[in-house]
């Protein structure tokens, strides 16, 4: 193991000496116990993870990462590879769906170029951190090397710490890829042991046939690659640039006790690698929403989570995470603000005459 990889991994558990404290605070504010309902759970995760009786949402910011997959050649998207480099200059001119949600959750906004196969002209709102300029077709042979998977991964964990050191203590991810659901399917199907079958959707909006014949090349993929099995050779032979920057980028965010807003299929995976590499780092995250890409459903409950929301989204780009900051800032408001019954001078229902 390099020391880049060993040191990417060092995650800590998850501190849960405040739950106590944490849990009477929340069930002595004036309400009765639990009617506050997933807000309160909430609430007591991110206390936890900040350690602190008083958590709070600082710089929320949300990090799209984009990148290109050789696995397009074998017709496994309706869409074309071009459409990446398309998105992402929407991206960075304002004009995604992305931008307008992380305007009302109030995120700070970073487009990273992990990967994308056209080079994109320089932008004060782009960071250029690519790799290479897409991965290759794992249909054939392994997407990147496990140098370049250690790179992808070292790259998406300083973006994380570029931005703990502005002060964001709340952090999610996106990403944009063509093709890149079909590298999610793979990293799902491998490491979390679901038949690829299950795993398989109509990402950008295939036919039945579209989806029988993804289905097909990606059974063939897993086939060539059986001997894959270590989380980085999984990677490596499966994942795209913009999926190993999320592992890396999840991995910083856990050290560095961060709240992380976890979005769909896609950034679900990548979370299926860190988790693979380091067990801790599920439980620093929120799991946002619930996609409707196929296979989603299966990959929340192998990570025994709740969404907050089901909205029936299968967009992408950290949509899906972004629309979670609000109910983040009500968690914490509510702890911080509400009075308690007995500062509020309200009688609870231990206080009732016998």
């Amino acid at each position: 193991m390099t020391s880049t990889l060993h040191d990417l991994i060092a995650v800590e558990p998850l501190d849960t000496s405040l739950r106590d404290t944490l849990q009477h605070l929340i069930d002595t504010k004036t309400k009765p116990p639990g009617s506050l309902g997933r807000l309160e759970g909430l609430a007591l995760q991110l206390g936890m993870i900040q350690r602190t009786t008083r958590p709070r949402i600082e710089r929320p910011a949300m990090i799209v990462f984009a990148g290109d997959h050789g696995i397009a050649e074998e017709g496994v998207s309706p869409y074309p590879q071009a459409v990446t480099v398309q998105m992402v200059a929407n991206f960075v001119a304002g004009g995604a769906a992305i931008n307008a949600f992380s305007g009302v959750a109030g995120l700070t906004l970073e487009i990273v170029d992990a990967g994308v196969a056209t080079p994109l002209p320089a932008s004060p709102t782009l960071i250029d951190a690519h790799i290479g300029r897409g991965t290759r077709n794992f249909a054939r042979e392994p997407a990147m090397s496990r140098d370049e998977a250690i790179a992808a991964l070292a790259a998406g964990a300083a973006r994380v710490r570029h931005h703990a050191a502005l002060g964001t203590n709340v952090i999610g991810f996106g990403e944009m890829g063509i093709a890149n659901t079909s590298s999610a399917a793979c990293l799902m199907s491998r490491l979390c042991g679901v038949p690829v079958a299950e795993c398989v959707g109509r990402g950008t909006g295939l036919d039945d046939a579209g989806v029988a014949k993804k289905r097909d090349v990606l059974a063939a993929a897993l086939e060539r690659h059986a001997d894959a099995r270590d989380p980085l050779d999984v990677l490596a032979t499966f994942g795209g640039f913009e999926i190993a920057m999320m592992a890396g980028a999840l991995l910083a965010a856990a050290q560095a006790r961060m709240v992380i807003l976890v979005d769909g299929f896609i950034a679900t995976s990548a979370l299926v690698v860190a988790d693979a590499l380091a067990r801790n780092v599920r439980d620093y995250c929120v799991f946002a929403h619930a996609s409707n890409e196929a296979g989603h459903r299966r990959m929340l409950d192998y990570f025994g989570a709740r969404e907050l929301l089901a909205l029936d989204l299968r967009l992408g780009e950290g949509t899906g995470a972004a629309l979670a900051v609000p109910l983040l800032r009500a968690a914490a408001a509510f702890v911080n603000e509400m009075a308690s019954f007995e500062s509020a001078g309200v009688a609870d229902r231990s206080d009732r005459d016998e």
